[in-house]
């Protein structure tokens, strides 16, 4: 071996190990944080501990986790399995009818406040990011709110019910707005882009229906109980297959992740039945998704945030003004109850996860400015540890229906 490839071998080496190092203080955060919440009773969201952990052990604070592109392939494949999963956990009865209306309208009406708003900030040169930032103000994070609503047993209620629908509209809307105005190609070619993806999507949609007989159906449920399992490969080249053509089509990959959940629910046997949907969730929720939010935590601009708070408390009040107080006048009827309209309203308000992918994009184009991307997802977070947490106290009675639901459910 030559000096030349020694020093090749070597320098391979050295990465590895940095690499492994930066996956095991993540894994350790990761498995750390669901016991430092339970162990200290914590009324805080697991999510903005794991964000402030990368935060203090990124780059820009202790630099124990470096953020190298092995690490940013896992935190997209992280961010493409909490929508997929989102996607999965969506209702089609909270897009039709009344909640899909009232979602849809919610949105819009975001989406015109924000560019009102983010006008009169862009006039007076505080952002240079007009459609950008007004679209990352109309965000749900629907995908990080939906374990807590369905863990407090409020999935079925007409709570939940509503919540599915604005919090869909807050995913799916964004998602769309990103691939049609935020695209570097001109509208109607994006459109037409759009329409090609969509067709795509929806063969892929009925192809299992056509291809799934009974000998191989009976394949997929044998492998659940054997070392093949057929399902949980079949699901992940799903997954894949949607993120690789919602990119080459130059579509941000949460529209293929969002997509790809959709389809994989059409064909899932119901919840008590279901043995993928917990495999697929033990994936994600185990490692992929934590480490998202870490490494979304690790790559935030903390210094730009330090220097000026006060951007970032600009946009945490202006996701509660452009996402939440819309929904609270426009669910009047839906949500009679004051505090329960409030606590909807506050959850809708919530965003995080949409925020990071909108930032990275723009950064990324050079169209946002970082300290602007920074003081968003820093918005993002603090919406993550306040909203839900306020509407919770505003409206307890839900949490204490949803103990009492789970302490009696042994005694049925």
């Amino acid at each position: 071996m030559d000096a030349h490839s020694l020093t090749a071998l070597l320098a391979t080496s050295e990465t590895l190990e940095r690499e492994l190092v930066s996956l095991l203080i993540i894994g350790l955060v990761a498995a750390s944080v669901p016991l430092v919440v339970g162990l200290l009773r914590l009324r805080v969201a697991e999510v903005v501990l794991l964000l402030g952990f990368g935060i203090l052990l990124g780059p820009n604070v202790l630099g124990l986790i470096e953020i190298d592109e092995s690490v940013q392939l896992m935190n997209e494949l992280g961010l493409g399995l909490l929508f997929f999963l989102a996607g999965y956990e969506l209702e089609q009865s909270t897009i039709r009818g009344r909640s899909g209306r009232l979602a849809a309208s919610g949105w819009v009406v975001s989406l015109v406040i924000a560019l009102v708003v983010v006008w009169g900030l862009w006039e007076l040169g505080v952002v240079n990011d007009l459609v950008g930032i007004a679209i990352a103000l109309t965000t749900t994070a629907m995908g990080t709110l939906l374990p807590v609503v369905r863990d407090r047993g409020q999935l079925s209620t007409p709570f939940g019910q509503f919540f599915m629908g604005g919090g869909a509209a807050g995913e799916f809307g964004p998602i769309l707005a990103i691939a049609l105005l935020l695209g570097s190609k001109s509208m109607w070619i994006t459109i037409l882009v759009l329409a090609v993806f969509a067709v795509l999507a929806y063969l892929v949609w009925r192809a299992p229906g056509h291809l799934m007989s009974t000998r191989v159906r009976e394949l997929m449920d044998r492998s659940h109980h054997t070392s093949s399992q057929t399902a949980v490969r079949w699901t992940v080249v799903l997954l894949l297959f949607l993120l690789t053509i919602a990119a080459s089509f130059g579509f941000d990959a949460v529209l293929g992740a969002f997509v790809a959940g959709v389809i994989l629910r059409r064909y899932s046997p119901p919840d008590a039945g279901n043995r993928l949907l917990p495999k697929v969730e033990a994936i994600g929720f185990g490692f992929f998704i934590p480490l998202f939010f870490i490494v979304s935590g690790a790559n935030l601009d903390i210094a730009s945030i330090a220097k000026n708070p006060l951007r970032l408390l600009l946009f945490f009040a202006l996701l509660l003004l452009v996402r939440g107080l819309p929904q609270y006048v426009l669910y009047r009827y839906a949500l009679p109850d004051t505090r329960e309209r409030w606590q909807f309203s506050l959850y809708i308000a919530t965003g995080l996860p949409l925020l990071v992918a909108i930032t990275t994009i723009q950064v990324g184009a050079g169209v946002m400015l970082p300290e602007n991307a920074a003081a968003l997802v820093g918005a993002g977070a603090l919406s993550v540890l306040v909203f839900p947490l306020l509407g919770d106290r505003i409206n307890p009675r839900r949490e204490t229906a949803a103990q009492d639901e789970v302490e009696a459910e042994p005694a049925r």
